[in-house]
């Protein structure tokens, strides 16, 4: 290496890489001085005064781990924390699963949501025995799933999801692009509250999906980052999972704990697999198991305990469980009303009733507004609502202190781009 050549690693063989649109906008957002910009871009629960709420039952399970004389920093083991990861397993199974009935499951606790999705990747590009593999996700999804899955090596495509004409499910693409996907393909379906779109199938269109992926020996793998969050009942945003068990495939779960208690900075996931029933199936998580924690060794060698420790006592304790629900009702109501007063502020506006139906009929803490790019992009530079490119708000953002600005706003960019 020569004095004028100081590294090998020159721009022809690492580029800059462009910044994440969501970060960045974040970061636009708090350099803005305008007294009445909106944050509609943030993935995180706010309340009606635009601040974080930790959860008063987080704030009970924080002071009772304080009190905890015998509290300590050690390792968790590689899987994670048994009492929190069984109990994760239980919410999003059913406390009666067959699967858990018949020991065909195993769990890993993970780096939130995103280190479940990538676990399950990785083990995916490393055991899963079709050849090519090729998995596939709806379009659009969550931005993070193209850069998980293309970084584990899994070769990716899409299925229709959004009909920009209806601004609701395409399920007739979706359905016939998964019918026509190689047989043994891997699906991503997101269990609940679609991010970003916001659009869920109905329990008989999930009753099709199930079987269009039984008939083709697809292998399904649910992301679930919304649970209890989306409509405010656990038990129903996991519908579609338990079906699935229910109907005996064999399949990967992602659960994430960061929306549903407010766990945002403390990385707290679990990565499920469920294998099919059968006389070997004991046998056979084993092995899976085993190897999940081969992997997850050399990722992170073992996961963080606090948040853990967190969500495990407020999941084992039924008091504490109980006022749980009501904190997730609390949030998951106040995005409802929300969502109610933004199409009726909008219909005001332009006098179309029912024009922003597809507001009230999404569900979960994003909206797929139906804005282009070059609207969502006016309106952030003439109002400072910020939102992110492709239309997609964080209806979380929006408070009775900001709806009336925002929809004027919204109806304005909309009036004068037509």
């Amino acid at each position: 290496m020569d004095g004028c050549n100081s590294t090998v690693f020159h721009d022809a063989i690492v580029p800059l890489a462009p910044e994440d649109p969501l970060f960045g906008l974040m970061a636009a957002y708090k350099k803005d001085e305008f007294d009445k910009k909106v944050d509609l871009g943030i993935g995180a629960y706010r309340d009606n005064n635009a601040q974080p709420w930790v959860l008063p039952v987080v704030k009970k399970a924080e002071e009772l781990l304080r009190k905890d004389v015998k509290l300590n920093h050690e390792y968790l083991p590689i899987a994670g924390l048994a009492d929190f990861t069984t109990a994760a397993q239980k919410l999003i199974l059913g406390a009666d699963s067959p699967a858990i009935k018949d020991k065909r499951v195993v769990s890993l606790q993970t780096i939130s949501g995103t280190g479940a999705v990538h676990l399950g990747g990785l083990f995916l590009a490393h055991f899963y025995p079709r050849n090519p593999k090729q998995l596939y996700f709806s379009s659009p999804t969550w931005a993070n799933h193209n850069q998980i899955f293309s970084n584990v090596g899994l070769p990716i495509k899409t299925y229709p999801y959004f009909s920009p004409h209806t601004k609701a499910l395409d399920f007739d693409g979706m359905r016939s692009t998964i019918e026509q996907a190689p047989e043994g393909s891997i699906i991503l379906l997101h269990a609940c509250a679609h991010n970003p779109t916001g659009v869920d199938p109905t329990r008989d269109q999930w009753r099709e999906i199930a079987k269009v992926i039984r008939a083709k020996n697809h292998f399904p793998f649910f992301d679930c980052a919304y649970q209890g969050f989306a409509s405010g009942d656990l038990d129903n945003d996991a519908w579609a999972i338990r079906y699935f068990v229910s109907e005996g495939f064999e399949l990967c779960i992602a659960q994430s704990f960061a929306k549903n208690f407010g766990l945002y900075a403390e990385r707290t996931g679990v990565f499920h697999f469920v294998t099919g029933a059968g006389p070997d199936a004991q046998s056979t998580i084993a092995r899976i198991g085993s190897q999940l924690t081969l992997l997850q060794r050399s990722e992170i060698s073992n996961p963080p305990a606090y948040g853990a420790r967190i969500a495990s006592l407020v999941l084992n304790d039924p008091e504490l469980f109980k006022e749980w629900q009501a904190n997730l009702r609390t949030m998951a109501g106040r995005i409802i009303d929300m969502r109610k007063a933004l199409r009726s502020k909008l219909e005001e506006l332009n006098g179309k009733e029912g024009s922003w139906k597809h507001i009230t009929d999404q569900i979960g803490m994003f909206s797929f507004t139906g804005l282009t790019e070059k609207q969502a992009v006016k309106v952030k530079d003439d109002a400072h609502v910020y939102m992110t490119k492709n239309g997609r708000i964080s209806m979380a953002g929006l408070n009775t202190g900001n709806i009336d600005y925002t929809a004027k706003a919204i109806d304005r960019v909309v009036r004068e781009t037509e």
